[in-house]
């Protein structure tokens, strides 16, 4: 991933969608990081339409990212695995933690490996893989 597309990732919310059965879902993210080697992690607060739809087709998922203001975007397609603990599971729940003041944490953490990068910029280049 170049710069541009880390800088977004890192900034802005994020769109996790996901099918199964002929029936997509999105859901908007703000618990998520980029790894130092370019994985992107999902903390799991209210995941569970995902979850199911990630077990019903191969871990699939795609993610949309963008500036609303300039209209720059990308979208990430990947595949995505679960994990339930260690220290990325960890660093989740205290984050989710802190933000509701304990009502809520994460219940562990979507691993997700990038395979293409698209672009969505409005403009010559959009629907250009990187």
């Amino acid at each position: 991933m170049n710069e541009n597309v880390l800088r977004l990732l890192k900034a802005g919310m994020w769109d996790l969608a996901t099918c199964a059965d002929g029936e997509p879902n999105v859901v908007p993210v703000a618990f998520k990081d980029v790894t130092e080697d370019g994985k992107l992690v999902v903390g799991d607060v209210f995941l569970e339409t995902t979850l199911n739809n990630l077990k019903a087709n191969n871990g699939k998922i795609a993610i949309s990212v963008y500036d609303p203001e300039n209209l720059e975007g990308y979208q990430i397609k990947g595949t995505a695995e679960y994990a339930a603990e260690g220290p990325v599971v960890d660093a989740f729940k205290a984050m989710v933690e802190k933000m509701f003041n304990g009502a809520a944490t994460a219940k562990g953490a979507l691993i997700i490996t990038p395979e293409k990068v698209i672009v969505t910029t409005p403009g010559a280049e959009n629907k250009k893989i990187l």
